[in-house]
């Protein structure tokens, strides 16, 4: 079992009688001096890019007072790429844990949509204001419960959190949200070298679950269409999507970058392409964030909360009746062999990756 179940088995076993333990919070209204900000985000990297937006506000709202984010070491790095954050702790590591419980912050804001043990956290490390998502018992656990809607895209749900404080809203928080560090941009440009002043296409073919995973081999046709064009292919992911990376790229002339890049630097990539196609994933999210045209492949995931909003972007999926399952980022294990994710063809990606190029200047010649 990993760490995300085992955390996730242990809320489900002891996150409602934990909140219960604590004295319901009562409003707060009263006036008071903004010092110190604490906003808390386990979680992905999908969660983690979506709450930019939300961080720009909030430091807009209160340019002066010392913003920390307490995530985990799988999303923190996304925090580089957020203006305006002034400190990152890892809740998975004990020294960053305990430093959290030393800030004494005026306002906590809560961002974990479901699991309880963040709110709990929350009330430990103490504050004046608590603000979170009041879908269970950790409403108790909040001055203010905010409303949670799997309907409403996930940026936007963040930027509600933030109404308590006087911060309204958008209907689409308009990207780019996320800037690339300038010595990340440097590597990228190191890397991209055979490339340089070549139109390219970046693949992502990995997926935190495996019912979010299209397979290598449609990923393979979809390149070999689009390389078939005139435009470079390049792969980007970890270590675990090195042996699919291989795959894509055996009969065509791409290059393989899994790996060998950070976070950042994965953005910095996804910065100077002309167009990226990936799975429901937190890379999608980054080139959402980067204002990079985006191809996605939606299943199990919900669209309307996840997918990429405005006419740069196009999200591919079968409409099954039982898609889409995930709630509160939970999938349960699939009885059909994902078909949703199956039933979108590498034809149709491919359609409609021309669609998305037909606007750019025409490729040059192959190298």
């Amino acid at each position: 079992m990993n760490k995300i179940d085992l955390l996730k088995r242990l809320d489900a076993a002891v996150g409602g009688p934990l909140c219960r333990l604590f004295p319901r919070a009562k409003g707060n209204d009263r006036e008071m001096l903004i010092h110190r900000i604490l906003v808390i985000r386990p979680g992905g990297i999908g969660d983690a890019v979506l709450l930019a937006p939300a961080m720009e506000a909030l430091r807009k709202k209160f340019p002066r007072a010392a913003l920390t984010v307490l995530a985990e070491k799988r999303n923190a790095g996304i925090f580089s790429l957020i203006e305006g954050v002034d400190q990152v702790l890892c809740y998975d590591t004990a020294k960053d844990f305990l430093a959290a419980f030393r800030l004494k912050p005026d306002i906590i804001i809560d961002t974990e949509q479901y699991h309880r043990l963040s709110a709990v956290v929350a009330r430990l490390i103490g504050a004046g204001i608590f603000i979170g998502f009041g879908s269970n018992e950790r409403a108790r656990l909040f001055h203010h419960a905010i409303p949670y809607s799997h309907e409403t895209y996930e940026a936007i749900s963040f930027l509600r959190l933030l109404g308590p404080l006087g911060i309204g809203s958008t209907d689409r928080p308009d990207p780019p949200f996320l800037k690339i560090p300038a010595e990340a941009q440097s590597k990228a440009s190191e890397l991209l070298e055979l490339f340089a002043g070549y139109p390219f296409v970046t693949i992502f073919p990995g997926a935190s679950i495996p019912e979010r995973r299209w397979g290598a081999r449609r990923f393979a046709q979809v390149a070999a269409g689009i390389a078939a064009l005139g435009y470079k292919i390049v792969i980007v992911g970890g270590r675990e999507d090195m042996a699919s990376a291989s795959e894509i790229i055996a009969t065509i002339k791409g290059l393989d970058l899994t790996g060998q890049t950070t976070l950042a630097e994965t953005g910095a990539i996804l910065k100077q392409s002309a167009l990226l196609i990936s799975g429901d994933s937190g890379i999608l999210h980054i080139g959402v964030g980067l204002g990079i045209p985006t191809i996605s492949l939606f299943g199990p995931g919900i669209a309307e909360k996840w997918g990429p909003r405005g006419p740069h972007h196009r999200i591919l999926e079968s409409h099954l009746s039982c898609s889409p399952c995930t709630r509160f980022g939970t999938t349960q294990r699939c009885p059909h062999n994902a078909e949703c994710m199956n039933l979108i063809s590498a034809d149709e990606v491919v359609q409609a990756a021309m669609m998305m190029l037909k606007k750019t200047e025409a490729p040059p010649d192959d190298l």
